[in-house]
């Protein structure tokens, strides 16, 4: 099975960059990954909409400079239903058409922030409501870290869906397994929009525990033990989290999944690597590696 076959295709999320050198590479990583043709790209929102204004600019930049179509996060933390109404505003005058709702994270800080829903079904049903928008939710197979129990956190999922998204896209995980037990529970909550994988190569394994510590995404042991072994190795930690990549979307292919949603922490080379290895998009691929690596 290749992207082509894809009933909803692949798409990359980006982050807004906070420096001029930042922004650079992310329109190089932009240009050498365009030629896979994602169906959307998705641009973060970050705690606390600490990020709004960069977030903005960025999806702009994006919209402008390709023909690519860019999914902003919007998120219910930092921003006031009247901002967010300027902003969804904003967005569909320069061609959005999909928006990632989300609770978002309050910022580390404490500070006390604007906050327009308490929940992301709220958000998503606002959003709904005003029409003109596809929007999709987050999903979270190895569950959510702040929810109370699985119950109480698939419960949260299914409101998001009925409020009105038209698509999950997953936290990352490293476990098929625990993705396919999610679908498989949603499913028989009654759940039908696609609800898409998430997959992170495992490219520096110190920064992946960090964000694993926060996102609730178990790094399974035999593959901690693994990373852990070649720590100090950057480029033998690099080859090897591509290498486990690839086996992991070839499995997710295999069993029809709808899509494939690459976490890139701004960097093109790891989602080429893999893509390249499975022989997706051989051409463009081929081609956007023999450009100089970000």
């Amino acid at each position: 099975m290749g992207f082509s076959e894809l009933s909803r295709g692949i798409s990359f999320e980006f982050f807004p960059p906070k420096s001029d050198q930042a922004r650079s590479r992310l329109v190089k990583t932009v240009q050498r990954l365009a030629p896979l043709k994602p169906s959307v790209v998705s641009v973060t929102f970050g705690a606390g909409g600490s990020t709004r204004e960069g977030s903005f600019q960025t999806a702009s930049e994006i919209l402008r400079s390709t023909d690519l179509d860019v999914a902003p996060h919007l998120s219910c933390i930092g921003s006031t239903r009247e901002q967010l109404n300027a902003l969804l505003d904003t967005y569909r005058s320069v061609g959005v058409r999909r928006i990632v709702a989300l609770r978002g994270d309050a910022p580390t800080s404490g500070e006390e922030l604007p906050r327009a829903f308490q929940y992301a079904n709220e958000l998503v049903e606002f959003i709904h409501q005003r029409g003109g928008f596809e929007i999709s939710v987050a999903a979270y197979p190895e569950f959510h870290p702040e929810s109370a129990n699985p119950d109480s956190d698939i419960e949260s999922f299914v409101r998001k869906v009925r409020a009105g998204a038209s698509e999950a896209i997953t936290q990352y995980f490293y476990s098929n397994d625990a993705y396919y037990r999610f679908v498989d529970w949603a499913r028989s909550l009654g759940v039908e929009v696609p609800i898409v994988p998430g997959i992170m190569p495992m490219t520096d394994y110190a920064q992946v525990a960090r964000f694993s510590q926060f996102c609730g995404a178990e790094v399974p042991q035999w593959m901690r033990k693994r990373m852990q072994a070649l720590e100090g190795d950057t480029r033998g930690q690099e080859e090897l989290g591509i290498e486990l990549a690839t086996a992991q979307v070839d499995e997710l292919l295999r069993n029809g999944v709808p899509g494939i949603h690459f976490y890139t922490l701004n960097r093109a080379e790891p989602t080429l690597r893999v893509c390249s290895n499975l022989g997706l998009a051989p051409q463009a691929t081929h081609a956007a590696l023999q450009s100089p690596a970000n």
